[in-house]
């Protein structure tokens, strides 16, 4: 007999990582959709939309009350920075019970939410119903760090690009086709909510550079590791092995992994790792795709996590 379906509601499912998460639900054996928001497409049919969706869903446009009230076991927020806060303060006074997953960065900061970054942070998950979804740099940053954090001798730099999907479908620079045709674009080089946000969870400061693009999806990340010791790379590569041994989504590889072979898969790539001649710094490489890992495939571990499921159901291996 199959199990009952959990109910999953998505609040601003017009973005690109709404899309993805929309196509991963749509698939998944244990969840069903049982409504999608979005204020642009309100009425319009969402398999119009989305490829990956057969069903008769139409795009509603729930405000906070509303999209709390829809009874969902799953509430998922994928709404721009700063946006979250009704929508979880609706759910806490209506369906308290609900689990609320928010893609922003507006709950990351908050010890009261479980950072759902499963392979560093699966240890801390306790039954908590408010689920903060890590942001995509801040993932790479913080497995690419991880296995060497008890040998740190100060600030790690990360240099980063990104392609133009994670700067979102408002028009700005970042996300302009013609100004990045050709070009590397710079920006926020300091205090990087990614920066800050790595720098808490790891415990040590983190400086990050980030770039954009002209490639659409996929980021890699270029680590700089200053070491308190001299290390031999056949000793880095067996920490990094042994730290991620039985992740089905970080593949650590011996190469420096390219961008280009991450776009459309669910897992990170770390590798290239590379020391100076006195062993006391390393260097390695992250790859992930932004809206995947990054986002939408990292929710649905969360949820996965959340309702008791094995971790990587409905994600593509």
């Amino acid at each position: 007999m199959r199990p009952v379906a959990r109910t999953v509601g998505i609040v601003g499912a017009r973005g690109y990582v709404g899309s993805e998460l929309i196509r991963l639900l749509a698939a998944h054996p244990q969840f069903e959709l049982a409504f999608v928001s979005s204020r642009e497409r309100e009425g319009q049919p969402l398999a119009a939309h989305e490829p990956g969706y057969a069903g008769e869903l139409r795009y509603v446009a729930h405000g906070p009350e509303a999209a709390a009230g829809q009874g969902v076991d799953a509430l998922v927020l994928a709404l721009p920075n700063g946006k979250a806060a009704p929508f979880v303060a609706a759910a806490e006074a209506q369906a308290p019970r609900t689990v609320v997953v928010d893609l922003s960065a507006d709950y990351r900061f908050d010890d009261g939410w479980y950072y759902g970054l499963p392979e560093l942070t699966r240890g801390k998950y306790a039954g908590q119903r408010r689920i903060s979804n890590p942001g995509c740099y801040a993932t790479a940053m913080q497995l690419a760090v991880a296995p060497m954090l008890d040998a740190l001798a100060g600030p790690v730099q990360c240099f980063g690009v990104s392609g133009y999907s994670g700067a979102g479908t408002t028009p700005s620079d970042k996300n302009d086709p013609d100004k990045l045709r050709d070009n590397l674009m710079p920006y926020s080089l300091t205090n990087h909510v990614h920066e800050r946000e790595a720098t808490r969870q790891l415990g040590h400061e983190v400086q990050f550079l980030p770039h954009v693009a002209p490639h659409f999806r996929g980021l890699t990340i270029t680590a700089n590791l200053p070491l308190a010791r001299a290390f031999a790379r056949e000793e880095v590569v067996a920490r990094y092995r042994a730290r991620y041994a039985g992740e089905p989504l970080v593949r650590v590889v011996d190469e420096a992994p390219w961008v280009s072979r991450i776009a459309g898969r669910h897992e990170v790539e770390l590798g290239g790792f590379t020391l100076s001649p006195d062993g006391r710094r390393l260097v390695a490489v992250a790859t992930e795709d932004n809206l995947l890992k990054g986002a939408a495939t990292q929710a649905l571990q969360n949820l996965n996590l959340a309702f008791g499921f094995p971790e990587t159901t409905g994600i593509p291996l």
